[in-house]
């Protein structure tokens, strides 16, 4: 091929994030434009579920406004480790200041799994005194309309499992800003174009209501206990059942806690490489949505000033009206305007996790090492 053609070729493909960033902002506009879910006056009795670890920063807040829900009948039942966790102290005040509560605590999961969250879930789903769940995590801050906007979906009995956005607050360092900006512009994004290319498919941890009957059938969690990536893997296979999964309007808080730059490293590297067995084809194709590389291709290829005036200002154009769009006017995060910048630092950042994510083999989790194979996660002996 003639040098000009592929020169040409090559500024051709380096458009390609645009194209993404352009179906991220239709995305966008289309799932935060619709009207807000109205409730329906649908509110069977519920049980949240949590599965807790250690003490998160601000755990009792956390805890008791799930206490404060305006809804008729629900408990909330925990499932610790052991009786000397550093959550228990947190519980056991949450007891006693909301003694009309239904607030249990089981101790442990009674199974051996790699995943012990997933553990968990299976013991407290098996426990669970009502047909529908919520699952949510520990570090997860709601409002007192939480449970009817979240469970008004389940009314529909096409709807198998709803879903929904978390934002951050009480963010205090640079890495909390890092982490939230590569939420809101580039996890959100690829969220809203699957949505819009191939429906939704996924589930996010902070929540999860669905009903006992749907999780059965797929197996329940104890079909998964032992695989990454649980929260996506659920909306999957309830997916896979023919029922549609609801990505809800309403975004629940969950509080920063990243003590840093190594923690959100590895936290970011393991969630790459695990989708990178998940979804090995998708995972690669995500080089076509690095918009910074594609641009600094161009230039290299096409060394102007005009190149690189295009190409890094339609790309800074793009990410900023993207990242607006789902954090300033879809999730009403204050203050956005501020933390711009930091979007440019997170693509230098994704882009350098998504390259390592190819050289490592083995994850770290919950203290230890694993190899995925066949989708489930092997011990490393490390």
């Amino acid at each position: 091929m003639h040098p000009f053609a592929v020169t040409y070729v090559l500024l051709a493909v380096a458009s390609f994030p645009f194209i993404y960033y352009l179906l991220a902002i239709w995305g966008a506009l289309r799932f935060f434009k619709r009207p807000q879910e109205k409730l329906n006056g649908f509110v069977p009795p519920v049980s949240i579920l949590k599965p807790v670890r250690g003490l998160d920063p601000d755990a009792y807040e956390n805890f008791a406004s799930f206490c404060r829900q305006d809804y008729p009948q629900y408990e909330i039942v925990f499932c610790v480790g052991a009786p000397d966790d550093a959550c228990m102290p947190a519980i056991e005040r949450l007891q006693r200041d909301f003694p009309q509560q239904q607030i249990r605590v089981l101790f442990g999961s009674g199974r051996v799994a790699a995943n012990d969250k997933v553990a968990k879930l299976v013991r407290l789903a098996n426990e669970a005194q009502y047909e529908y769940l919520v699952i949510n995590d520990s570090d997860v801050r709601v409002r007192p309309d939480y449970l009817r906007q979240i469970v008004a979906p389940l009314a529909n009995p096409k709807v198998g499992a709803v879903t929904c956005f978390y934002v951050s607050i009480g963010e205090h360092s640079f890495i909390e800003n890092l982490q939230t900006a590569g939420m809101l512009s580039d996890f959100y994004a690829g969220l809203l174009v699957a949505r819009e290319l191939d429906g939704v498919k996924f589930a996010l941890g902070p929540t999860i209501a669905t009903t006992r009957t749907r999780l059965s059938g797929f197996g329940g969690y104890q079909s998964i206990e032992n695989r990454p990536g649980d929260d996506l893997l659920v909306g999957r296979l309830i997916a896979e059942q023919g029922y549609e999964v609801e990505l809800s309007r309403y975004a629940v808080d969950t509080v920063s806690d990243y003590q840093s730059l190594n923690e959100l490293l590895h936290k970011r590297l393991r969630w790459l490489v695990v989708m990178r067995h998940m979804r090995p084809a998708g995972h690669f194709g995500l080089i076509f949505t690095h918009g910074l590389l594609w641009c600094a291709i161009a230039v290299l290829v096409h060394p102007t000033w005009m190149t690189a005036a295009i190409y890094f200002g339609i790309y800074a154009v793009l990410r900023i009206i993207m990242t607006w769009l789902i954090g300033g006017y879809g999730l009403k995060q204050e203050k956005l305007w501020q933390k711009m910048p930091v979007v440019f630092c997170w693509d230098a950042f994704a882009l350098a996790m998504w390259s390592a994510s190819f050289l490592r083999n083995t994850i770290r989790w919950r203290g230890g090492s694993y190899y995925i194979r066949g989708g489930e996660l092997v011990p490393s002996g490390d």
